[in-house]
């Protein structure tokens, strides 16, 4: 959507606004009692009607800009903001009192609360809107995840661009991003997935890694599974109950010792750390 379209919807609302007092204004001329009509006087000297009192076309509209100048600097403040976040676009202070009716020459705090916040770039002549990544395409936005290995959240980049909450779900049906829930705040954390990324893990990571017993059972392992509501590729209690059905009595294997060689794959070969 273009500044011309964006400028448009927000003119839209204002003339929303300004038809609602209309409203409010015609019934209240219509609530008052008519006055009797009078029969003219006949004369032999004709007279002049009187020329009917006409207020401005503009009234409404004038009424509704002294009604914003007159309210809180919070709520200019944030109709400002507003403009600034769905136009995407610069503006002097000139510009801002033409279109959301804020004149900020004119309220000294206003334009200092502006001035100071840290959603809000001036460069001295023009306001514009600040997002916390300065960012404005999926690559950009992929660079910048890829750089961050802790990982970046989402509430962070959702004022970034327009599209990036559409572009984040692209980048993770094509398997660039792993998009996670972090489970103490709540909150969606988004994580690079590169196996070349060096990855830094705690001691304490390592021991709990390394101090998960899992059952001997394969039956069990399938029901703990099944509890943290992931699906086993296996069905070892089918497996059974078809071989007893049979009469095939199952001889328990063996587990070999695994040694890695020079030709083992190694799955996780980006967290070295883990197997150390």
């Amino acid at each position: 959507m273009d500044l011309k379209e964006r400028l448009n919807k927000f003119r839209s609302q204002q003339e929303k606004c300004q038809s609602t007092l209309v409203g409010i204004s015609a019934q209240a001329t219509a609530s008052k009692p008519k006055q009797p009509h009078r029969a003219a006087p006949t004369a032999s000297v004709p007279q002049k009607s009187p020329v009917p009192i006409k207020f401005s076309n503009d009234t409404e509209r004038l009424q509704y800009i002294n009604s914003i100048r007159k309210s809180t600097a919070g709520s200019q403040v944030k109709r400002v903001i507003d403009l600034l976040f769905e136009t995407r676009q610069a503006f002097t202070p000139e510009q801002i009192n033409e279109f959301c009716y804020v004149d900020i020459n004119a309220n000294k705090t206003v334009f200092e609360i502006l001035r100071k916040n840290i959603k809000v770039n001036y460069d001295g002549r023009c306001f514009s809107y600040k997002s916390k990544h300065d960012i404005k395409s999926k690559q950009e936005l992929l660079v910048l995840i890829r750089k961050a290995l802790n990982g970046v959240a989402v509430i962070d980049l959702k004022d970034a661009y327009p599209s990036v909450v559409e572009d984040l779900q692209e980048l993770k049906a094509a398997g660039e991003v792993w998009l996670l829930s972090n489970l103490d705040s709540q909150e969606d954390i988004v994580y690079p997935n590169d196996p070349r990324a060096i990855m830094k893990v705690d001691d304490d990571i390592k021991q709990l890694f390394r101090g998960i017993e899992l059952p001997r059972d394969m039956v069990d392992i399938e029901k703990d599974l099944q509890k943290n509501g992931m699906k086993p590729a296996t069905n070892t209690a089918k497996r059974k109950e078809v071989a007893e059905v049979q009469g095939i009595n199952p001889k328990p294997k063996q587990k070999k010792k695994r040694e890695f060689t020079k030709r083992t794959k190694l799955t996780n070969a980006h967290l070295p750390e883990l197997f150390q």
